[in-house]
């Protein structure tokens, strides 16, 4: 008896995106710096204590010597066709971003080996440890516009890049530019004018990306920062688009429980008295709600959390003629 089958051809014309996010690679330079980079600048040894307790058994602990997980993602995804990094290439560990040079070095190595792979199969979006991210605690760094201009000219980032498979465009943006006013507190005065002359150009290109869509065309948009959905939705030509994004890749929260929390506490009140990470993460949350239309999946870290090291990446199974939807396939990495 002669069975029932996908017809060969039909297969053949399947491709395979795969997704990692949040990859914190850290060269020599990041790592001679120890574990405790960030312990040293607090002064009060009760907070120090608490955010000790809080990176060992909650969020990673041991951060900066997580590289081997890079290596296992590239052995795992030798045979696909594409591969999307969805931010935040090195540790951070000078909170400036990729101008600080142990940071740059990180990025460097940590893109270097994935084009080495991927070639121009490969696309990397922007994160924030790329342009500089205040501490958690103690309010050190921020956002450089130095850190900005090595993305450009020394890692060869696109603040807006574009694939094309079939019928499908996977677009990624800059999720801290289109979020810039909730992040303005994290620059310099100084260089406040010319983010927001960088951000209303990212806008525009945004614009016009959205505006020369096809109907029939389906977009799968990759944010680092769900905070920039908002500021997203509130751009006409994206909110008139909306039925076109099948879903949207964000990165930035390392674990699913972090979403979830997040989902959980949409729509608190904006707090304002507890410091600079607070009145941050609850602007954010403040506006969580108006993540939905955009169909948010989240793309952990490749370590996840310490709590439930639930880290891993996706392999993304399209259709390029766009007959059925894209399927998503969770890989966890064990450590």
């Amino acid at each position: 008896m002669r069975h029932a089958h996908t017809p060969t051809s039909a297969r053949a014309q399947a491709r395979t995106v795969a997704v990692l996010s949040d990859i914190h690679y850290a060269s020599a330079a990041e790592q001679a710096r120890g574990s405790d980079y960030e312990y040293r600048l607090i002064a009060n040894p009760a907070l120090r204590l608490a955010l000790r307790l809080h990176r060992r058994y909650v969020w990673l602990r041991d951060p900066l010597n997580k590289n081997h997980l890079l290596d296992r993602f590239l052995e795992q995804t030798a045979g696909c066709d594409f591969a999307v990094a969805n931010g935040d290439y090195s540790c951070n560990t000078a909170f400036v971003g990729v101008s600080d040079p142990a940071a740059g070095q990180s990025a460097r190595e940590c893109l270097g080996r994935l084009r080495a792979q991927f070639k121009d199969r490969f696309r990397a979006t922007f994160g924030d440890h790329e342009l500089g991210k205040v501490s958690f605690v103690g309010g050190h760094g921020g956002m450089r516009l130095a850190s900005w201009h090595c993305a450009l000219e020394h890692l060869a980032l696109e603040p807006l890049w574009r694939l094309e498979i079939g019928n499908y465009l996977l677009l990624g943006v800059v999720s801290s530019l289109v979020a810039l006013p909730a992040f303005e507190a994290d620059t310099l005065p100084a260089e406040r004018p010319e983010w927001h002359e960088l951000r209303q150009e990212h806008l525009a290109a945004i614009r016009r990306s959205f505006t020369s869509l096809a109907p029939t065309r389906k977009v799968l948009l990759f944010c680092h920062d769900p905070t920039a959905l908002p500021f997203l939705l509130a751009e006409a030509d994206v909110r008139n688009r909306l039925d076109q994004i099948e879903q949207t890749i964000i990165g930035h929260l390392h674990s699913r429980l972090i979403l979830w929390q997040a989902q959980l506490l949409a729509g608190i009140p904006r707090i304002t008295f507890l410091g600079h990470t607070a009145r941050r993460l609850s602007l954010g949350l403040s506006q969580a709600r108006l993540w939905r239309p955009f169909k948010v999946r989240l793309c952990p870290s490749l370590a996840g959390i310490e709590l439930l090291k639930d880290g891993g990446y996706y392999l993304i199974h399209l259709d390029p003629a766009g007959a059925e939807p894209a399927r998503f396939q969770f890989c966890p990495i064990r450590r």
